[in-house]
């Protein structure tokens, strides 16, 4: 006789008929009809032989391409380019926030990696929170606002590749932000949203919200105070901001508001030039930089899965998506304990990177079973934008740049045009951990630029935007590519997955599990036996990052383009 439901029983089989309900509808939804490649691709790759710019925004990739075209290189089509997304697509970055990049050099043949993240105030440290009995730091506010590293950023990017002017790099831009442009319909949907949030903090409206309304699809946006701003830049350069009338505006407002940063906080900031990290998936070389960013998991859940015959698991099967969320979970726990601020902790990289590691971690996965924590290892010794550009001399940009939680922290400095970050939100207060705070020290950071290299060979760059989604997603990009043999569009347009849950920088643990959300396009046998597994299926709308990517193809000297269909994402080349 069939016994009947406990009430987890009930639980599970009612979380399951609805997730998968809703799943089968969009998948439905999701079909594409296409002569050639997978159904899920949104559209082919661009294909031209002078140079390409992937951007998430038309009107920036236009821009860059436009650098490219006036005799500029992938390095000013960058910079070009991110100064206009600060102004178009203001709910990802600015000049608020911080900067990271990997170049490929054409004329040295080797890649070079910049981190131009901010660090901490100098007088903000532990007891500064344990003295008022803050047990977080806030997501917004003055307090978790770091020094913004963008524009020393693109000063030591051009200062080492760049080849055009400043004020012809930053034309196009301040152009748009004195004649306006507008607003698309998914930047008026974040800007709205970020409207209701941050409309109560000073200077918002008077920027963000011109007419006393959220801007939306088809409103003409004009920032006259961000043109000003970078005007002052292309005459004073990086000291303009860092020194001077803006750096003593940021400091002044940030202080008003009830913040320590100060003025020379803003004077002692510099970038630093770091050596990309790598691993070799299957022949190719991925690179990665090294902490504070998170860049490292991507290559720690690709040396796992590298052992497992991904190609025979199948696209979107059950046995694919548990080895790789296991593989994640794994990633994520020593993200936690060890990703921090190399200047103050010694960091294992290299073992956390290697095949001997991955391979004692793979030991735990069990293949029938989701596990509910793993812990980190034990080693001997701690929304955004992403754009990538090439150029007809075969340089190429992989860079990432953001304010973190979309706008940032709603600290918009009087009559300056854009909003600070709040990356200090993602320090731990927690003695002894190698992300604690600390004076003058970077926080954990989310945004990662990506490269892969065949034989030392430039081959794609690529980044995908989105937080915590960022690692697992660089990986799903290359076991798409590597594994399932996908062109460059459809590997970005595949359904993802991502999984949340695991412990954090911050000092947060996983308990149970976590969850897994799967993007339209997995079908019901694959939900239902990830259920069974012990997975917590969960739906969602968003999340799942923003990709752009720019392929070379040696042989018939062609660069190939992609793009995010999830965003306004457009690639261009001529």
């Amino acid at each position: 006789m069939r016994k009947p439901f406990d009430g987890f029983q009930f639980y599970t089989m009612k979380n399951l008929y609805i997730t998968t309900f809703l799943l089968l509808i969009t998948s439905i939804m999701h079909g594409q009809d296409r002569i050639t490649g997978h159904n899920f691709a949104t559209r082919s790759e661009v294909l031209a032989q002078n140079g390409m710019v992937a951007t998430s925004h038309p009107l920036a990739t236009q821009i860059g391409l436009d650098i490219l075209k006036d005799g500029g290189n992938a390095i000013d089509a960058a910079i070009a380019a991110n100064a206009a997304l600060g102004l178009m697509e203001p709910t990802g970055c600015g000049i608020g926030g911080d900067l990271f990049a990997i170049v490929w050099s054409a004329k040295d043949k080797k890649l070079y990696g910049l981190n131009a993240s901010g660090r901490s105030p100098e007088k903000l440290d532990l007891e500064y929170f344990k003295s008022r009995g803050i047990e977080k730091i806030p997501a917004y506010g003055a307090l978790p606002v770091s020094v913004p590293g963008c524009v020393d950023g693109w000063f030591e990017l051009h200062k080492k590749f760049g080849s055009m002017k400043t004020e012809q790099i930053f034309a196009p831009a301040i152009a748009y932000a004195r004649e306006g442009f507008p607003v698309t319909e998914l930047i008026g949907y974040y800007l709205s949203a970020s409207a209701r949030r941050l409309k109560k903090y000073p200077n918002f409206t008077e920027t963000y919200m011109p007419n006393g309304e959220a801007l939306k699809k088809g409103d003409v946006f004009k920032n006259p105070y961000l043109a000003n701003t970078y005007e002052k830049i292309v005459k004073g350069g990086r000291d303009a901001f860092y020194k001077g009338d803006i750096a003593r505006t940021i400091a002044t407002f940030l202080q008003e508001q009830g913040g320590v940063l100060s003025e020379k906080d803003l004077a002692n900031h510099t970038s630093e030039w770091v050596e990309p990290v790598s691993t070799n998936y299957r022949g190719y070389d991925v690179w990665e930089l090294p902490p504070n960013g998170q860049g490292i998991a991507a290559l720690q859940i690709l040396n796992i899965m590298e052992a497992y015959d991904v190609e025979k698991m199948g696209f979107g099967s059950p046995e694919y998506v548990h080895h790789f969320t296991e593989a994640k979970k794994l990633a994520f726990e020593d993200r936690a304990k060890f990703y921090a601020d190399p200047a103050f902790n010694d960091l294992p990289i290299d073992e956390l990177i290697s095949k001997k590691y991955a391979d004692e971690r793979r030991k735990l996965i069990n293949p029938d079973r989701a596990a509910r924590r793993y812990d980190a290892g034990e080693i001997e010794q701690g929304n955004t934008i992403y754009l990538t550009t090439a150029d007809k001399y075969g340089n190429m940009v992989s860079l990432i740049q953001s304010n973190y939680r979309g706008m940032g922290s709603g600290m918009v400095p009087p009559e300056l045009g854009f909003m600070l970050q709040d990356r200090g939100e993602l320090f731990a207060l927690e003695e002894g951990h190698n992300n604690v705070i600390e004076p003058n020290k970077r926080p954990f950071h989310t945004i990662i630029p990506a490269f892969i290299t065949k034989d030392g060979k430039p081959y794609i760059s690529f980044g995908l935007m989105g937080g915590a989604m960022q690692p697992q997603g660089h990986a799903q990009i290359v076991i798409n590519l590597v594994d399932f043999g996908m062109n460059l569009q459809e590997a970005g347009d595949a359904p993802r997955l991502r999984h949340t849950g695991s412990s954090q920088p911050t000092g947060e643990k996983m308990t149970d599990g976590g969850q897994l959300s799967l993007e339209s396009g997995f079908d019901y046998e694959t939900i239902r036996k990830l259920v069974r597994k012990g997975h917590k299926i969960t739906y969602s709308v968003g999340g799942f990052g923003g990709y752009q990517a720019i392929m070379w193809n040696e042989e018939t000297g062609v660069y190939y383009g992609a793009s995010e269909s999830r965003k306004d994402g457009h690639a261009a080349g001529y």
